[in-house]
């Protein structure tokens, strides 16, 4: 965990009310990137903590929407500004748990499956994948993600692919897997759970320190109260008790 001075590399909106931003900065001290940043907008008490997308050794990428006047006020920042980004958070994914990966994203939860994509390619897997959200304006950078995966999409309006959500996507389509990793809306990730048990969940949750010192983001799970920024937010989804 490090806290950085990074500047901003880009700002871009790619989807409705979803914005892709690059930092860049020295990440060489950085034994492991983390699954989330922790950013923070001046002028709110509390930091942001947003999925890390993709990075590399001088970048770091997130995916975030604007759903109040913080994201909002982020989304305005221009390239050649600074901000101040805790890096180095959170569990990721256990990669080495598929053979035949299936990757379940619903609306923004689909910024940490690029670099999960990523991982599997360089080790010669190409995984399989449900995007889901409400309509084709809520589906974003579709083209990049089918570079490395075989992408399945559904829409809760049918205006794109499949027309309902991701577990009912699931069960018609009878896909080929062994293991799941799914980030997405709470309400999905329940219902996947349900559906099958046999995977990992990456879960939201208002944070206040980012690192596990205010216990505010803890859940309750089988194996009794944890915290979503410290022992996850990536768990096992028979775990969670939804």
């Amino acid at each position: 965990m490090e806290d950085l001075i990074l500047k901003i590399k880009s700002n871009e909106k790619v989807g409705t009310d979803i914005y892709h931003m690059v930092f860049e900065g020295d990440l060489s001290s950085l034994d492991d990137i983390g699954e989330f940043v922790n950013i923070e907008i001046p002028g709110y008490y509390l930091r942001r903590p947003i999925s890390v997308m993709e990075y590399s050794k001088n970048t770091i990428e997130i995916l975030y929407k604007v759903l109040g006047h913080g994201t909002n006020d982020l989304s305005k920042f221009k390239a050649g500004e600074t901000l101040k980004v805790l890096v180095g958070l959170g569990k990721p994914f256990t990669l080495s748990k598929a053979k035949k990966p299936l990757l379940v994203a619903g609306g923004i939860g689909v910024a940490p499956m690029f670099r999960t994509i990523r991982e599997y390619n360089e080790k010669g897997i190409r995984p399989l994948m449900v995007y889901g959200a409400r309509s084709k304006d809520d589906i974003v950078l579709l083209d990049e993600l089918k570079k490395g995966a075989d992408v399945y999409v559904a829409t809760d309006d049918g205006s794109l692919g499949f027309h309902g959500n991701v577990v009912s996507a699931l069960k018609e389509l009878k896909l080929d897997y062994d293991y799941y990793f799914a980030c997405g809306p709470q309400i999905m990730l329940k219902f996947l759970s349900m559906y099958d048990q046999n995977g990992e969940v990456s879960l939201e949750a208002r944070m206040g320190c980012g690192f596990g010192a205010c216990m505010g983001c803890s859940i309750e799970t089988t194996n009794g109260p944890k915290r979503v920024c410290k022992e996850g937010p990536v768990f096992d989804a028979s775990e969670v008790k939804f």
